[in-house]
């Protein structure tokens, strides 16, 4: 062998060497890495994304939700002496405080029966009788207010950001038990139920609701307020593990509205529309699955202005398809009185297009089923 060959071997010897033993230490230091932080790992990040508790989510949450107790004096007559008698009749609700005003979220139904006492118990313990702001009958929500310092209010979400099992917490006062948390998932959303209220497409969950969770949080695993707890379907031994929540970005709008005129102001067109099979859209010549049919118009109503008639098949209003008479109530109750709704229509065959001048929708009007 060559003098010129050895020094070449020995140059080559060395540069393998070296890579063998940065190999080595590249492999010691992501054993090292994997083993303190698993999450970096391409594939582990994602598995491990929820974390193994929630307790950061209800220490940021919690301190927001209050306790309400009410009580009314209840007159029963005495069956023995034929003569009135009275008692004390106590419940518990829920309610978040949601800025640092001092302005808390409730339930109408908590006060549908007007109590005789309100008292609002903070987590911290304080203890206060509430302002009554104003309350929406029609979406089951009530605005309170406590005048005192250093109130943590929750921090709001939004609903409409929500996805079928994302986990959510309800936090309440369920039966006295003030503080109470429990957990589940998003089970379904946009939920009509006609029979509780007349605006609110419902958050659906399987994290228990009980007696006295009504107007408590629903918050998402960080913490932040999706919902307002309402109610629950009607338990027997076969039925667990739905509840429904006012969706928090409907509670924004109803709280904005109160807070400026101390009620909700919502759109009106005077008019009693109904919902269209297939058959009947066939029959029409409609085959977008759109159209609903007016079974009434109010005589002196902005529909009748407009000169919209019983018979007429409602098509779109303001450019948007309209598939279902709660749609429909939806977005004549978005707009504000005075507002010009286009409407597309048909009418004996022919299709027509008219202008809708919106009026305020009248107080009490509290089934979808009537007037809009």
């Amino acid at each position: 062998m060559s003098g010129a060959t050895q020094p070449r071997t020995a140059k080559i010897r060395s540069a393998l060497v070296f890579v063998l033993q940065s190999v080595v230490v590249g492999l010691a230091v992501a054993f090292l890495v994997v083993l303190v932080r698993p999450d970096l790992m391409p594939g582990v990040a994602s598995e491990r994304a929820a974390p193994a508790s929630y307790a950061d989510a209800v220490a940021r949450s919690a301190p927001s939700v209050a306790n309400i107790y009410t009580k009314r004096l209840v007159q029963e007559p005495d069956r023995l002496t034929d003569r009135p008698r009275f008692r004390i009749d106590s419940a518990f609700a829920s309610a978040v405080v949601i800025d640092a005003e001092g302005y808390l979220v409730t339930n109408y139904h908590v006060f549908e029966t007007e109590p005789t006492e309100i008292r609002v118990q903070l987590a911290d313990g304080r203890n206060i009788e509430p302002e009554v702001v104003g309350f929406d009958a029609e979406s089951d929500l009530a605005l309170l207010r406590v005048n005192l310092p250093d109130l943590q209010p929750i921090t709001l979400a939004r609903s409409d950001d929500l996805r079928i099992g994302d986990v959510v917490l309800a936090i309440g006062n369920p039966y006295g038990l003030s503080t109470s948390v429990t957990q589940g998932i998003v089970s379904a959303t946009g939920r009509n139920l006609y029979q509780l209220v007349t605006f609110a497409n419902f958050i659906q969950t399987d994290a228990a609701i009980n007696a006295g969770n009504s107007g408590g949080a629903l918050v998402n695993s960080q913490g932040d307020l999706v919902g307002i707890n309402t109610a629950i379907l009607a338990q027997d031994s076969t039925t667990e593990g739905i509840g429904f929540a006012i969706p928090v970005d409907l509670v924004r709008g109803v709280v904005e509205q109160i807070k400026l005129h101390g009620r909700v102001i919502r759109g009106y067109m005077g008019l009693l529309p109904d919902d269209m099979t297939d058959a009947e859209r066939r029959a029409w010549g409609i085959d977008s699955g759109t159209g609903i049919v007016l079974m009434e118009v109010y005589e002196g109503g902005p529909a009748a202005a407009a000169d919209l008639r019983a018979g007429d098949i409602i098509l779109a209003l303001n450019g948007e398809p309209v598939y279902s008479r709660r749609q429909a109530l939806l977005i004549s109750a978005s707009t504000a009185p005075g507002d010009a709704v286009e409407v597309l229509g048909i009418r004996q065959g022919e299709r027509f297009t008219t202008t809708v001048t919106a009026g305020e929708r009248p107080q009490g009007l509290y089934d979808p089923a009537v007037e809009q």
